[in-house]
């Protein structure tokens, strides 16, 4: 069909794509395995999916908690305050048993106090401007505009500047590279300038166990090369939509991608070259190694 041009009244008898729409989750789930990708978001009805993992669930509560924090008055949000957030929202999802629980739950209350008296979240003048905040913006130039979206954990304003934080809970502590590195804080960063009409260069990795906090300040060429990347990505992604739609063959189009990352793929049992990739690991077996507690993860 050509495209309708409104109100002039006529076909151009061109086929219009609309711009690519993404998020960092669908553009990683692309990169890194094409059939975990059309498992998730191109299959209806969508394949059941595995069970729940100790580690994601402890994240879960955690920026749950930290969310649940800003919904108080400044000066509520006190270390106690946080403390008895993570016990409100606690789960117990994919643990070994209730011990293994319980230690996690006592160290992420530990977490939890340390950053909010480190952070000054109870400061009334550090307000953010967003918290679990959905943006969806037209970004990129020319023919390699994208509209980038998805929910960022927090936006602050410092200054006239927006930054970008993301909240981290895993074994690996975030290096400065890492926040220059990563596609979805940029597409955040990019996103987020455009919804509040002010610069946004700066993101920021929050690594909540440990209190660090990794930075990168963007510039033009860095944000551009991530969008640029996120285009082609998304571009890729959409032509092996059309051409399955037109009759493709899946294998093909959504081949599997074997990496260590199998073993915790959230449709494993539906892909017999991941299963024989990586062997399963036990539910709790990425949590973050606690101080003496042998044994804990």
């Amino acid at each position: 069909m050509g495209a309708d041009t409104g109100q002039l009244g006529f076909d151009l008898g061109v086929d219009v794509r609309p711009l690519p729409r993404v998020t960092p989750a669908r553009l990683a789930s692309w990169e890194s395995c094409p059939r975990r990708f059309r498992m998730a978001y191109i299959d209806r009805p969508a394949p059941a999916r595995g069970g729940a993992w100790a580690h994601h669930t402890l994240g879960a509560v955690v920026h749950l908690a930290l969310r649940a924090l800003f919904d108080l008055p400044a000066r509520a949000r006190t270390p106690e305050a946080a403390e008895a957030l993570l016990d409100r929202n606690w789960s117990a999802e994919g643990y070994r048993d209730s011990a293994q629980s319980a230690r996690y739950r006592t160290a992420a209350r530990g977490w939890l106090a340390a950053y909010t008296a480190d952070h000054e979240l109870h400061d009334p003048t550090a307000a953010p401007a967003g918290v679990e905040r959905w943006v969806s913006e037209t970004v990129g130039a020319g023919e390699r505009r994208l509209v980038a979206e998805g929910r960022v954990d927090r936006i602050d304003t410092r200054g006239a500047d927006a930054v970008v934080v993301d909240y981290k809970t895993g074994r690996h502590v975030p290096t400065d590279d890492d926040a220059r590195d990563s596609r979805a804080l940029a597409l955040y960063a990019a996103a987020t300038g455009a919804a509040l009409h002010r610069p946004c260069r700066r993101v920021e990795l929050h690594h909540v166990p440990t209190g660090h906090v990794a930075v990168w300040e963007h510039d033009d060429a860095s944000m551009r090369a991530h969008l640029d990347a996120a285009h082609g990505l998304a571009t890729a992604a959409a032509d092996a939509g059309d051409a399955l739609a037109a009759g493709g063959d899946p294998e093909a189009l959504f081949p599997p991608r074997t990496s260590p990352a199998c073993a915790t793929c959230d449709v494993r049992r539906h892909c017999p070259e991941g299963r024989a990739a990586a062997p399963s690991p036990q539910p709790w077996a990425y949590l973050r190694d606690l101080p003496g507690a042998e044994g804990a993860a």
